[in-house]
């Protein structure tokens, strides 16, 4: 793979959760986030990216999603739960991926709002055709993922430096 090939960052919000009487960090998924995490995996096999890494979310959510999605790839990435994904801000996300090991060129985020659609919007500078007015049009729904690319390593990576390639959410 060339050096000068972009790297390249999805950042996918879990499905649509249920609200059952356990801790936030434990909500299952409903019904209809179980479907949209499946189609979300299609869409994201539809990118045709090879996925090296999945960083994701340890809250339930967010391992359900991830367990339904992962399945509509073609070849299943590394996957690393990570605590610090949970409740993270923009920036506590940026700094974990500053962790990324340089080897790994593609990676696929799984984690919450606000920080997952606050991190798409401090790293895009720019937007591939109408992806950045669809985003800002629709905010960041359950199971909505963004695409971007950056040039340079994972510790280069800061707030700027990507443009959105395109974006996808489940139809309401």
């Amino acid at each position: 793979m060339s050096s000068a090939e972009p790297r390249r960052i999805v950042l996918f919000r879990h499905a649509k959760s249920d609200w059952p009487q356990v801790s936030d960090h434990e909500r299952p998924l409903a019904d209809r986030g179980r479907k949209d995490a499946a189609v979300a995996g299609r869409k994201l096999a539809d990118t045709g990216i090879p996925f090296d890494l999945a960083l994701c979310s340890t809250a339930t959510r967010t391992r359900e999603t991830w367990k339904l999605a992962v399945q509509e790839l073609a070849q299943r990435p590394k996957t690393v739960y990570e605590e610090r994904v949970y409740e993270a801000s923009p920036g506590e996300l940026i700094a974990l991926l500053n962790e990324t090991p340089d080897d790994a060129r593609n990676v696929l985020l799984i984690g919450h709002n606000p920080g997952i659609q606050g991190l798409a919007e401090v790293l895009a500078s720019a937007a591939e055709g109408d992806s950045g007015e669809r985003m800002n049009r629709r905010g960041f729904p359950a199971a909505a993922f963004a695409t971007l690319s950056f040039d340079g390593s994972w510790k280069s990576l800061e707030p700027g430096v990507a443009t959105l390639l395109g974006y996808w959410a489940p139809s309401d």
